[in-house]
This record gives structure tokens, sequence and C-alpha cells, in this order.
């Protein structure tokens, strides 16, 4: 009988457990199939070492609670726009589980799901115990054992056997290992980066580490007097000097580098945040932002007119509004406690009465609201904070999930150089790889 290893609780290692017990011994064609004859995995034994005294710490906090678990994007190219880094690698692991069939599990484990109007998708309870509690109980029905506070030490290889030691003393052998040890964020759920020191131990090569999904802070002090204020939709465009980019979203023009994105935003007390924020400083995450080297942060608060459309209903809206203030009018365009900002920026006096305006001022109007400056100097963790960079993508066989390096090792989740934007495709990303891993160490009878 074989024995399979999965370090880590997390979504990638109980998603992993499941499909590994499922398919124990059978050469699976999809991502949760098994055969009659290997029901019950009989011929396989499953261990999940998880170093808390529960699984899913980072699953029970995703979402606020509720746990965004996928996403309603059905089409794959499309889903994998969403990945910055990675997104080709997981081209057979999203095919083989992709979010209709994530939420088919769910459901058919009994989880309801629902579908937002953005796309994201949270059982219907709104509560992430219900996504862990469906992994657990599929577990328990299943055979996985589940050893909890089991913090490993040392992965080591003898033969075609691994070594897993266990702090205190506890040593296990295993026929193959799936590493889901997530990144290093959001430390105090137990993602440490342990995983990224037992990768190298096996002879991996672990990329430079960077946090991602974070939101920014910026230089102008007065952002804390519009603190709260949120638009549903608006453009950012940031811009960076220094080093070419690796990453494809980022346009050149000479030694610049232009990153964009279309979403919702909010100011902060210091700064800003939200799904478009989020999603630039993961298309940045390996660029250096700091005081000495801020980028430059522009917001079209009209992302969907353009300036000579946006210009033309400006001037309607000022004939209309001919005999206001400045201060009055904007408010018209504004929440009220951004309109001092503006007029900050404009240099006109508050009280200019609007028909007095000037073309030079309605055009200077017209340019701030599309192109509101902002300095960002600094990353502040974001609420769905991840790690960028992981486990080389180039040791990792993409159809299995198997070290090319270490023959029996296999990785699922964050633990890759994998990363993707706020959404629910972090976690598919983790349900997909988990799923794969899982699936092939299995049906290759956890031999090496």
């Amino acid at each position: 009988m074989s024995k399979i290893a999965i370090i880590g609780g997390g979504p990638a290692g109980m998603m992993a457990a499941v499909t590994a017990k499922a398919n124990a011994g059978c050469h699976a064609q999809a991502g949760l199939a098994k055969t009659a004859a290997h029901e019950d995995g009989a011929d396989c034994e499953v261990f999940l070492f998880e170093k808390n005294a529960y699984l899913g710490a980072k699953v029970l906090i995703s979402g606020g609670g509720r746990c965004n678990l996928t996403t309603g994007i059905s089409d794959v190219k499309e889903l994998l726009k969403n990945y910055p880094r990675g997104a080709k690698f997981l081209m057979t692991a999203m095919f083989r589980f992709p979010p209709e069939k994530v939420m088919e599990w769910f459901e058919a484990h009994g989880v309801p799901l629902k579908i937002e109007k953005d796309n994201r998708v949270f059982p219907k309870s709104n509560d992430s115990k219900d996504v862990v509690g469906a992994l657990e109980k599929e577990m328990k029905k299943l055979g996985v054992e589940v050893l909890f506070g089991a913090a490993v030490s040392e992965i080591s290889r003898a033969g075609n056997k691994f070594e897993i030691a266990i702090r205190g003393g506890r040593k296990f052998a295993a026929d193959a290992v799936i590493l889901t040890t997530g990144g290093n964020a959001y430390r105090h759920t137990g993602s440490t980066g342990d995983g990224y020191a037992f990768a190298e131990a096996l002879g991996h090569t672990i990329t430079k580490l960077r946090p991602s999904l974070s939101s920014f802070i910026v230089g102008e002090k007065w952002v804390k007097d519009i603190a709260g204020i949120s638009f549903e939709k608006a453009k950012l465009k940031l811009s960076l000097s220094g080093k070419k980019s690796s990453c494809a979203a980022a346009s050149l023009s000479g030694t610049e580098k232009l990153f964009e994105r279309t979403g919702p935003i909010s100011f902060t007390h210091r700064g800003i945040t939200g799904p478009a924020v989020f999603a630039l400083s993961s298309m940045t995450a390996h660029e250096g932002i700091f005081t000495q080297n801020p980028a430059k942060l522009t917001i079209d608060f009209f992302p969907d007119e353009k300036p000579a459309a946006f210009e033309k209903r400006l001037q309607a809206l000022i004939l209309k509004n001919a005999k206001k203030t400045l201060a009055n009018f904007l408010d018209v365009l504004l929440p009220k406690s951004l309109c001092g900002a503006v007029i900050g920026l404009l240099e006109i006096p508050e009280k200019t009465i609007t028909g007095n305006l000037t073309k030079q001022n309605r055009g200077a109007i017209a340019q701030i609201l599309k192109t509101f400056p902002l300095t960002v100097t600094e990353r502040n963790a974001g609420e769905e904070f991840v790690t960028a960079g992981g486990v080389d993508l180039t040791e990792v066989n993409t159809n299995t999930m198997e070290s090319k390096i270490c023959p029996g090792l296999y990785f699922a989740g964050e633990i890759l150089d994998v990363d993707a934007f706020t959404g629910g495709f972090n976690l598919q990303a983790s349900w997909a790889t988990g799923a794969l891993a899982g699936s092939e160490a299995a049906a290759a009878g956890g031999v090496a």
C-alpha cells in the first residue's frame, strides 16, 4: 500500500487530500473522477500534516469571513488573464478543474453557492466555515488521516521514499509528498514560508518573494480628509521609472513603465485601496516603490467617457449651473469632500462663479477629473494579501504538478510562483493545482 503525505492543510492541501484518496490507484481523466474499483481509495493511505489545531486558516478569513471561493468566469482563457504570474503554467490544471467544476463539487458536497454581480462566488450562507467543513467531512468519509499540531521540520529523500520529520521527534515515511504550505503572507495563520525551505532542500529554486494584493500609501497628506470615499469604477494608471519590467502588462516609454487597471477604488486615511489598486500592486509586485523612488498614479473618475466627450458634457453642465460657485458646481460631479482637493489642485478660488470660468479653467477641470494625480510612496498590506514568487515553475511539470528534479514530489497552491488578482482567482488556483497534484500522485501509485 502506497502512502502520500500532504504538508499543509490550506485550500490546496485539503483539495489534494480528497482528490488523492478518491483517485487512489486509478488514472483519472478529470480533476475529481474516480472508478468503482477504487471507490474508497483502499490501496493508498493519505496523510495530511497541519501545524495548526484546525484546517483552512486562510480560507476561514478570506473574503472577510465569507470566502470568495472561485469566480463565475467560465472561459478558461479569460480566467487566466487574471494571473500576472503563472497563467500559462496553470492551463492544464484549470482545464481539468475549472470554476464551474469547483462550484459543482462544493454544491454536491452540501455548500449552495451564489454568483454576485462582479462574478465573485460565495457560499449562500456567507460563511467560510461551510467551505472548510465540506472538505473536512469528505476527508473523514474517505479516510484521510489528518495530523494536527504536526509542524514539519524536515523532509528528506531516502532511496525511493521520503522521510518527514515532525518537531518533537516523530518521523514518517511516504512514497510521495505534496507540498501545499502556502506562501509567507498572513503569517499568523501558519503560512510562514516553511515550504520554501523544504523545496530548496529537495533541489528546487525559489524565485524572489514579494508582497502582492496590497493597498498603496501616498505622499499627499490631505487624503485623510477624504477617507471612506469610494468609486465603483475608476481607471488607474501607475507610472514607474527603472529597469525593464518582466510583467507583460507594462508598456514602456524610454525607462518609464505604465500599468493600468479599471475597477472599484476607495480612499483611506493614508492612501488608496480596493480591487483595482490590488490588481496594480500585483502587476508591479517586483517593482521598487518607496519614498526615494515613488510612483505616479493618476485616477480617471469617468473612465467610460473619452476626454473630448467628457469635456463637452462638462461644458453643458457649466452652462446649466452658471450661477453656482465652483465648489457647489463640482459637488454635482464628485463626492463633496473630494471637491476641496480638486479645487486645491486647480488653484482656482472656490467661490469663483461657474459662469465666469475661462476656457483654460474648463480645460483644467476636465483634465484633473480624468487624470487626478497622487504620489505612491509605499505598499501597505491589503485585506487579501498574498505572496508573489515561489517555486520556480520551470522545475515543475505543468501537466502533473510533479517536480522535474525530485520524482514523487508535487506542489500545489501558493507555494508555486503563481498569484492572481482579487475575485476568487487565488483560491481557484489552489483548488485546481491541489486537485491535479492529488489525482496525479494517486494515479502514480505514490511510486517515485
